[in-house]
């Protein structure tokens, strides 16, 4: 089988993996309500207050999995079923975006890295295929290795990215049991549901890496 057949056979079932891993860690933790009976918003109030987060909001937004922490407006976004859910899974997630949030105020390094980044990673994402097309079209070995070293500062976003995600996972752990928010078996859910959401993570550096060796590919053979 031809070599960059065998990196797109890759491309694709790398992040089908990971999403199919979290999905059915989420769907599972989902049906599973936790003993307390408290909401992902008010576990989500409860460790920013105790983190003198008092000023944060905690909103609901639209869609399914879309958590997020925006520092720029200082605001946890929860999903429906993660704000208003009392499950295992809601618990998990709406701390691990407090995980964010306690970086956020502590100055957490690999965070404000990536923070930096971020402005950037889209504009080189968009100029890296421009540039690879043009490499093919005009058969030139300089534009297509300018594509794939424009895809590094994505491949280095994401690497940054592992670090932040995995330490709010730690943070977010730790918030709950010192909290004593959840019992032993509830946090291994919280442990599986966080675990499975860093693999997509991983997937994201694998997946950027063998893009990377399917630009040089698609050019060798083409050549």
């Amino acid at each position: 089988m031809d070599y960059s057949i065998i990196v797109y056979i890759l491309l694709l079932i790398i992040p089908l993996c990971a999403t199919i891993g979290i999905k059915s860690a989420y769907s599972k933790y989902k049906k599973k309500e936790n003993e307390k009976g408290i909401s992902g918003a008010e576990v989500a109030r409860t460790i920013l207050d105790k983190n003198g987060l008092n000023n944060l909001y905690v909103i609901e937004t639209g869609g399914d999995l879309t958590d997020c922490y925006d520092p720029t407006r200082k605001t946890i976004k929860l999903s429906h079923d993660v704000f208003h859910g009392t499950s295992i899974a809601a618990m998990a997630i709406a701390a691990h975006e407090c995980g964010h949030a306690i970086q956020d105020k502590e100055g957490y390094g690999w965070m404000k890295f990536r923070s930096s980044l971020f402005p950037i990673v889209n504009i080189s994402n968009k100029a890296a295929y421009i540039l690879l097309i043009i490499g093919i079209v005009l058969e030139s070995a300089n534009f297509v290795y300018a594509a794939v070293a424009i895809t590094g500062i994505g491949l280095l976003f994401q690497l940054v990215t592992l670090p932040v995600e995995y330490d709010a996972s730690a943070r977010a752990k730790k918030e709950l049991d010192s909290l004593d928010l959840v019992n032993k078996k509830e946090a291994a859910g919280v442990k599986k549901i966080l675990d499975k959401a860093a693999l997509t993570y991983v997937a994201g550096v694998l997946t950027t890496v063998l893009q990377m060796m399917y630009y040089l590919g698609v050019f060798r053979r083409r050549d």
